[in-house]
């Protein structure tokens, strides 16, 4: 925290100054949440890289695991979970596979159809960086305190419920 409130506060002061026709207000919010954000994908990140992972290798394989056995999913049904285009998805999923944590084979059922499985080594690899993962993520809301979490909690997904539906 700097001396005079924290960073943003800085900044809307002088915009205030600056600009005094302009309601900054929101600056407080946006502002917040985007350097909130920054400060947790560093320490989220930081974590996969322990597993040599990027965030985007770590949320494929996230996305296979809780698939269910056996773990598989098409490279478009990947792209749809995890909101990515298929040419990145691609480029993930080629990391992967060189890592030896997925293969790409043919379905059973069709064997045109491709499809991405985990390899065993895959899901151990998965479930021993999510383990971790949701310990990283209780050390970070446990900053706030129960009613603050759940008070937040639902104000997120109120404000996200918003924009997804728009």
């Amino acid at each position: 925290m700097e001396a005079n409130g924290d960073r943003v506060a800085r900044i809307q002061e002088a915009w205030r100054r600056e600009r005094p026709d302009l309601d900054v207000a929101p600056q407080g919010v946006i502002g917040r949440l985007h350097r909130l954000a920054a400060h947790l994908t560093g320490e989220l990140v930081a974590l996969y890289a322990r597993h040599g992972l990027g965030e985007g290798e770590f949320d494929v394989l996230a996305t296979l695991r809780r698939a269910g056995a056996p773990y598989e999913r098409a490279p478009g049904e990947l792209a749809e979970h995890t909101m990515v285009t298929t040419g990145a998805m691609t480029k993930r999923i080629d990391r992967l596979v060189a890592a030896g944590l997925v293969e790409r084979r043919a379905a059973e059922r069709d064997g045109r159809r491709r499809i991405v499985a985990l390899t065993p080594e895959g899901v151990r690899v998965i479930d021993t960086a999510f383990t971790e993962h949701m310990a990283n993520e209780r050390r970070l809301v446990e900053q706030l305190s129960t009613e603050d979490r759940v008070a937040l909690e639902a104000i997120l997904t109120r404000w996200l419920r918003f924009h997804e539906e728009s």
